[in-house]
């Protein structure tokens, strides 16, 4: 049943992909009595779209927070990674200390027993562990921004290329090749022992409730945290994306990472919050998805928190 799933997902996913493809390219391909010239002229015109776009983020971010003098001289690329190494951390260490404040702190023993409160040393090592890993987790931002820059990608730069309703749906179809990637990738991590034993077991030794902690969210080997991310940047090859869309996903996965090591089950359907998130941590075998529990389901691999409590209770 799960392959018969997969097969309609693939072929579905294929279908869209295509239809808007064709749709995105029609408006400068088909346009009569427009010549090879005038083509390359709008291709042009449209990777310069790209170029102020990353124009302006490096300005939003740069240009507040480093002197002009110091950025503004380095190469383009060098300019990118810098701006997001920066952002990066911004986004790590925001969510991580506005959560762990509400949780350990404003809301002190309503969500966290203070016996399974973590300790500062768990904190200070995930932590250490995250800022080795940033300078090259910044990598990936950079290079999808360097692809896309350079018209190798499927992207788009305005939501008005595709319309607002084919942008809601491509946007859809990104997400769930994203969920099946970054599932896949994961359950690999764990299934081929030696990507496990060197990778991916930093991350595991955050394995009880004592230990796991926001900051966690990416205390990853870096090449571990760049493979569970790659199905993000693999996507844009495949699905028309906008482009700014796909940034902002692929930064709020730091937010998002945040929320799932925090031990709170939110019971969202379908949601991969911190209760499966969890078990996973302490099973090893169970709830390898990202944003919602349907590849786990799907693939047989999902385990409810609800009832994992339940029979806990009952034994």
């Amino acid at each position: 049943m799960a392959k018969l799933y997969l097969f309609v997902a693939a072929f579905l996913l294929l279908s869209a992909s295509s239809a808007a493809s064709q749709s995105l390219n029609s408006s400068s391909d088909s346009i009569p009595g427009k010549d090879s010239s005038a083509v390359s002229r709008q291709s042009v015109e449209h990777l310069q779209l790209f170029a102020k776009d990353i124009s302006w983020s490096n300005n939003l971010v740069l240009g507040l927070l480093v002197p002009r003098s110091i950025w503004s001289p380095l190469p383009r690329v060098l300019q990118i990674w810098l701006r997001n190494y920066i952002a990066g951390i911004i986004v790590y260490f925001v969510s991580g200390s506005l959560w762990s404040f509400y949780i350990y702190y404003w809301k002190r023993n309503v969500y966290i027993p203070e016996d399974s409160t973590p300790s500062k040393e768990p904190i200070f090592l995930q932590i250490m562990v995250t800022m080795k890993a940033m300078p090259l987790y910044s990598a990936l931002p950079t290079l999808s921004e360097y692809m896309i820059e350079n018209g190798w990608t499927k992207c788009y730069a305005d939501i008005n290329e595709v319309g607002w309703p084919s942008y809601i749906l491509l946007t859809i179809l990104y997400l769930v090749l994203v969920e099946f990637g970054i599932y896949w990738m994961h359950r690999e991590l764990h299934d081929i022992k030696v990507l496990y034993k060197y990778l991916h077991a930093t991350h595991h030794i955050y394995n009880k409730q004592n230990t796991l902690s926001p900051f966690a969210g990416l205390a990853f080997n870096p090449l571990d945290g760049i493979l569970q991310a790659i199905p993000h940047v693999i996507a844009l090859f495949i699905i028309p994306t906008h482009f700014l869309t796909h940034e902002m996903l692929l930064f709020c996965e730091g937010i998002w990472t945040t929320n799932i090591h925090d031990c709170i089950h939110g019971k969202i359907w379908p949601i991969m919050g911190a209760g499966y998130h969890t078990i996973h941590h302490t099973t090893y075998r169970h709830n390898y998805g990202h944003y919602t529990i349907w590849m786990d389901w799907m693939f047989g691999t999902l385990r409810d928190p609800t009832a994992e409590a339940k029979s806990v209770k009952n034994m």
